[in-house]
């Protein structure tokens, strides 16, 4: 792409507002949403707001990866950081994201093992530098990242290293687009789409906004320059009736993405449902784990706390097998002593444990205590007294 001169972009921006209020009626309100923290960075750099006619209004949509990681996840994390075996391998914004109790800046000024990190390859040497600790690293990201994130845990694998573990949140931006239409919290106009994400998608997921909501969108580079010009794509849309995913960001962006990241991404992730903070769960908004890589979640996906994989392998190899392979939800019925329940979940048994006594008391009825929350350590193989196949018809 050709660089432009300040003169050159002066023309350039010029005539790309001309083009705008040509576009726009005056005394409409138009609300676009700029879907990428990074174009709402450029646009207030660029002062794009104050440039924009007054009536079109641009609202900030999921930001980042980072602004939507759900508190629950983040409680995961610090449960895991409080561990003497467990380094956390973190991106450096993910330190001051708050969980329901603390932060991972706060535990770590309180000698919890953090480590930040630049690139997800890192988790490889850390692995190496430590081999008696469990690297947990925090795996969260839109599509962008998650391309190399899923190139990291492929090597993981194929160096074979067993004391590498990722923690996963991916979140995939149409899903979350959608749930945005669908719940009407805000009206939209046109949605400005985001550049780098759209590097490893492209075009062809969001076809869904002109099919079924007649809603325009452009996908946009990051320079100034670059966001005008996907608002005016938008504003000819709606000026035609020609609803179309626009993309004014060609340079980069192909209209089926990149294939070898997609192809990569679909070998070692199944798509799942998600929470966003902010918005709660989004259906098919997340990604899992899968096949041979799912080992490499440190968690397991049962009801019941933290019970590793490894735990249920020795001592019920009939159900490890589908959980590993599946993620299949089962009850799990194991005894704890109250000392290694996590603070901050000690209130919640200790109400179960009177209703417990009580029912025994009055009804002659044992009340079965449903714990889902965090312990201090794993639960061995031998404290496993039962595991059940999870009904979601049934009431527990």
């Amino acid at each position: 792409m050709k660089k432009l001169t300040l003169q050159e972009k002066q023309h350039t921006a010029d005539a790309l507002l001309k083009r705008i209020n040509a576009l726009h009626e005056p005394g409409e309100i138009v609300r676009l949403m700029e879907v990428c923290g990074t174009h709402t960075v450029a646009i207030f750099r660029e002062g794009l707001r104050q440039l924009l006619p007054s009536g079109i209004e641009l609202v900030s949509g999921p930001g980042c990866p980072v602004c939507v990681t759900d508190q629950t996840y983040m409680d995961k994390a610090l449960a895991y950081a409080e561990r003497e075996d467990t380094i956390i391998a973190t991106f450096g914004d993910m330190l001051k994201v708050p969980g329901s109790y603390s932060s991972l800046s706060e535990a770590q000024t309180k000698g919890a093992h953090i480590h930040v990190i630049y690139t997800p390859l890192e988790v490889i040497e850390l692995s190496k530098k430590y081999p008696e600790k469990k690297i947990v690293f925090l795996a969260i990201g839109f599509e962008t990242t998650i391309a190399v994130i899923c190139a990291t845990v492929k090597a993981v694998h194929e160096a074979g290293l067993k004391n590498v573990f990722f923690l996963v949140s991916h979140k995939l931006v149409p899903p979350a687009l959608r749930a945005l239409l669908d719940r009407q919290e805000g009206h939209i106009d046109g949605f400005i789409l985001p550049g780098h994400v759209s590097v490893i998608i492209g075009e062809e997921p969001y076809g869904f906004l002109p099919k079924e909501y007649g809603i325009p969108s452009c996908i946009a580079g990051f320079d100034g320059l670059e966001i005008l010009s996907a608002i005016a794509n938008i504003l000819e849309q709606r000026k035609t009736g020609h609803i179309v995913v626009g993309n004014t960001y060609h340079s980069v962006v192909m209209q089926k993405g990149n294939p070898v990241a997609q192809a990569m991404m679909k070998e070692v992730y199944d798509v799942c449902d998600d929470a966003w903070r902010g918005i709660g769960i989004i259906p098919n908004s997340g990604l899992a784990l899968k096949g041979e890589y799912a080992a490499y979640d440190q968690f397991c996906e049962s009801i019941g706390g933290e019970l590793a994989r490894w735990a249920l392998k020795d001592k019920y190899p009939d159900l490890y097998k589908p959980l590993k392979e599946n993620g299949k939800s089962c009850i799990v019925k194991f005894k704890l002593p109250y000392a290694k329940i996590a603070d901050y979940e000690k209130d919640d048994i200790a109400y179960q444990l009177v209703i417990y006594y009580a029912g025994v008391y009055f009804w002659n009825k044992e009340y079965d205590i449903k714990f889902d929350g965090n312990t201090q350590s794993d639960v061995p193989p031998k404290d496993i007294l039962d595991i059940i196949d999870f009904n979601k018809d049934i009431d527990y």
